[in-house]
């Protein structure tokens, strides 16, 4: 069959009246037009496609004589073995050893970060005993219980001339909640923070909280174990993504060590964070937020941050319902605080005065606040309690929630240092309880409680503002230890996400870097180049060229056979073996003399992609090695198939389709009609029965 299949290929009408390599490269493209139209030879185009092996190597080998003789230019008809003496496998393996060393590295960065959260709150105590009662203590310490009448307005003032100061002369960055900075860093600049961060960060919080600022101390230890993780990563022989991972698990560890909330560190690195969701990621954060965790518990105490004082009961599911209107009640509350934040921060854009001044400013506004309102001032972390507990007045709740936000929104706009989620949390539980109050006014057999209100309005009012929806909801039962709060808590949560994704555009966390031209993902989805393997895509025929032939003939022969003009080229030796990968561009460039081997021009490593490997594999060794053609190898070495960008395009083309609205699957119109048409059918048989 192999000798006719040969004759026929001499004797065809369609063979050139020309001698020498014309001839031969005529052959290798009718040769490879025959394999296409032939059903029994198509399989041999690559070596693994319904053709006994020994009738193959049989072709092959007569192939390769023929082909060699002439020096020609040979259509592949079986790549076979071409990267066996080359020994290359493909390298896009997970490593986890390096996953190990990662993970030691996220847990020393949760040690010291447990100790700098530890000096941080110690630091704010100190500042506040001393701004507020002129003693040098750092025993716990509130502002709420100072007797210094009006000079408590210049109290905030001074501090917010300190931060000025400080970001002025030290780093711009220190400016803000923590959080944003992070992400921007992460999506922009490698995860790259400057190590000044580390300890500007934690010191210009202090000053800022220990003044009487209205924040919590969990967004400046976010940025400070960020920074941390960042420098460490700076320093030490990390990849990029490596040191994202090491800013995310130092931030959450500094969450955990604050709050002793590990589960919520983990899902805010992921929803905040990483924008990922894999074992190479998660491993380390969790093992950094664990060990911030045991941090709280060994420095602080061993408790919940915020107990509530008396066991929560489970709610009916009457009252189950009002917790969720509850929900999307907070929804607009959080985008109205969102809105406002941002407005006050546009304000202070358009002052007349440098933006060192800014937190001065914003000073001003908190002690006036504080005057009137001595409980908004510093972290009020008691606050927090005091409003789950039930043991503040329906008066001292609404002060606490309109002027706490006055206070919050005026001082954070202005760009000082501090922290978010204390002060969301405190008004989204004042919110609560004034709103359950009410519903409770006129509908007292609704089944709520003012406890479970103000936990469950908190935490929707953060999900609501950043969109952290995982971790706001287990954020509450960590920080509070009640498990019967779950279902409202997911309700609310959910009616509040909601909300705040109809009607707001970004969040608190993301609209100050959106500002910038800094675009977040809101979506992650499983990686399509992950989802589809390269045997699925790849092309089973191709063009290889045999290295023995000279510059001048690959010119001659691809300038005559304009179908097979690529970027790139693939190179065999006399055995078929792969040699390697020349580009158009080189092949093409008149610095090389033509009577020179085409072998001449391979600079490149010999790379290959197995067909199990993912398409993502493919790209990445793709982008390293800069060249958008690839051999495909199986399982044995063996040249299978060629990937082309084109191909993984392709791919992308195919899943963007699964979003496009399609006809039903299932045509209900006709499959009534069928039903009418067999009902029909049936009365039919069962009435001639009958006569």
């Amino acid at each position: 069959m192999l000798i006719i299949f040969l004759s026929l290929s001499f004797l065809s009408s369609e063979w050139p009246k020309s001698n020498g390599n014309t001839n031969y490269f005529r052959f290798g493209t009718f040769t490879k037009r025959l394999l296409r139209q032939n059903k029994r030879f198509l399989g041999v185009t690559f070596s693994a496609h319904n053709f006994a092996a020994k009738r193959r190597r049989k072709f092959r080998s007569a192939m390769i004589k023929k082909n060699l003789t002439k020096k020609g230019i040979p259509i592949s008809v079986s790549l076979k073995s071409t990267l066996d003496a080359e020994d290359v496998k493909p390298h896009f393996t997970q490593n986890k050893k390096r996953l190990i060393t990662i993970g030691g590295m996220a847990v020393g960065i949760a040690v010291a970060i447990s100790f700098i959260a530890k000096f941080l709150v110690h630091l704010i105590y100190f500042i506040t005993n001393l701004s507020f009662y002129g003693s040098f203590s750092i025993a716990h310490a509130t502002p709420a219980n100072n007797s210094l009448g009006l000079w408590v307005i210049a109290i905030p003032v001074l501090g917010g001339v300190v931060v000025g100061l400080m970001a002025l002369y030290g780093s711009k960055a220190i400016r803000g909640h923590g959080i944003p900075e992070a992400m921007e860093q992460i999506l922009t600049n490698q995860s790259k923070i400057k190590p000044t961060i580390t300890y500007l960060k934690p010191i210009s919080s202090a000053i800022a909280i220990g003044s009487g600022g209205p924040f919590g101390a969990e967004g400046p230890i976010i940025a400070t174990g960020g920074a941390l993780g960042s420098t460490f990563g700076q320093i030490a022989r990390v990849s990029h993504n490596e040191r994202k991972i090491l800013l995310a698990a130092g931030a959450t560890a500094g969450m955990a060590a604050i709050f002793g909330t590990p589960i919520a560190g983990i899902f805010l690195a992921i929803e905040l964070l990483l924008f990922e969701f894999s074992p190479r990621s998660m491993i380390p954060v969790a093992l950094a937020c664990i060990t911030g965790a045991a941090g709280h518990h060994f420095l602080f105490e061993a408790g919940p941050v915020f107990p509530v004082g008396h066991i929560i009961e489970a709610p009916s599911n009457t009252a189950l319902f009002v917790y969720s209107i509850m929900g999307i009640a907070m929804g607009f509350v959080s985008v109205f605080a969102t809105k406002i934040v941002y407005f006050v921060e546009d304000s202070f854009e358009k002052l007349p005065v440098h933006w060192m001044w800014w937190p001065a400013i914003g000073g001003l506004a908190v002690g006036i606040v504080g005057y009137f309102a001595p409980r908004t001032l510093g972290v009020g972390y008691e606050n927090i309690t005091d409003v789950l507990s039930g043991s503040l007045t329906l008066k001292v709740v609404s002060g606490l929630c309109i002027f706490k936000f006055i206070s919050w929104a005026i001082a954070l706009g202005s760009g000082t240092s501090g922290g978010t989620l204390a002060p969301l949390f405190t008004i989204g539980g004042a919110a609560g309880v004034l709103l359950a109050a009410g519903i409770l006014y006129f509908f007292p057999h609704s089944g709520i409680t003012l406890s479970l209100a103000a936990l469950v309005a908190m935490a929707a009012m953060f999900a609501g503002a950043s969109r952290a929806l995982l971790t706001s909801i287990v954020f509450a039962l960590e920080a509070t230890g009640q498990p019967n709060a779950l279902l409202p808590l997911l309700a609310a949560c959910i009616g509040s996400y909601l909300v705040s994704f109809f009607i707001m555009e970004n969040t608190i966390m993301t609209e100050k870097i959106t500002r910038r031209g800094v675009k977040t993902p809101d979506s992650y989805e499983p990686d399509i180049l992950e989802t589809i393997n390269v045997s699925s895509v790849m092309e089973e025929d191709g063009l290889v060229i045999s290295d023995d032939n000279t510059i001048g003939e690959v010119r001659e022969w691809l300038e005559k056979e304009t179908e097979y003009n690529s970027n790139y080229f693939i190179i065999v030796n006399k055995d078929n073996i792969f040699s390697g990968i020349i580009s158009s561009s080189n092949l093409f460039s008149n610095h090389h003399p033509q009577d020179k081997p085409i072998s001449s021009l391979i600079k490149r490593n010999s790379v290959s992609v197995g067909d199990d490997n993912s398409l993502r594999a493919a790209v990445e060794m793709m982008a390293k090695e800069n060249i958008d053609l690839l051999p495909v190898t199986s399982v044995d070495n063996n040249i299978i198939g060629i990937l082309s960008y084109k191909d993984i395009i392709s791919a992308y083309k195919s899943d963007s389709d699964n979003y496009v609205k399609n006809n039903p699957s299932i045509s209900l119109k006709r499959s009534g009609l069928k039903m009418l048409v067999r009902g029909n059918q049936l009365i039919n048989l069962i009435t001639s029965k009958n006569k």
